[in-house]
């Protein structure tokens, strides 16, 4: 497939997630980021604004994210449109890509956990990159194994956190110069 023919679903807030917009644009791959009124993007471009009833239908019990995570949510009410986004980009993206950290229960920390979880949750291909140990890890539906990815699917999200290190921001670039040159 010609790269035009990929496109990246994403959020496009600062740190990862504008990374992967970068790379994207780099590559001439297709690039829409989600959003919804009052969030605000670190990268402005291709946003697609959800209305309130296309967040709906990523609508899920916080009481389920709280057991699937591991971990309870103050704020439920203002996380949840951040979930609902999530939702969009990883239904939409066959292929996930995450930068965060990997914890010991084996979820991802934050919002990009959420994500990872949806992954799982709909048995796509998912690659964290964790910034704890500087390498990439794909999911072999029971535990994080080491692995070096590749954009193999014409459809893929890019998440993660926007605490980016450069480690984060180097293996981003990795992956699409080792998927697309």
């Amino acid at each position: 497939m010609k790269n035009k023919e990929y496109s990246l679903y994403s959020g496009g807030l600062k740190g990862a997630e504008e990374a992967f917009g970068r790379c994207a644009e780099k590559y001439g791959i297709n690039e829409i980021n989600y959003s919804f009124e009052g969030h605000k993007c670190a990268r402005e471009k291709n946003i697609t604004l959800l209305s309130e009833d296309e967040l709906k239908k990523g609508n899920i019990s916080m009481e389920i994210v709280s057991v699937r995570m591991g971990r309870r949510y103050a704020q439920a009410d203002k996380i949840r449109k951040v979930f609902q986004l999530i939702f969009h980009m990883v239904n939409k993206g066959y292929q996930v890509f995450a930068i965060g950290w990997i914890q010991e229960d084996k979820t991802v920390r934050g919002g990009t956990g959420w994500g990872v979880e949806l992954a799982k949750f709909f048995n796509r291909p998912v690659n964290v990159f964790d910034q704890g140990t500087n390498k990439w890890y794909g999911w072999d539906g029971k535990e994080w194994v080491e692995e070096t990815p590749s954009i193999l699917h014409k459809t893929f999200c890019g998440t993660g956190t926007r605490n980016l290190s450069d480690e984060g921001k180097a293996a981003i670039e990795d992956l699409f110069k080792s998927s697309f040159s």
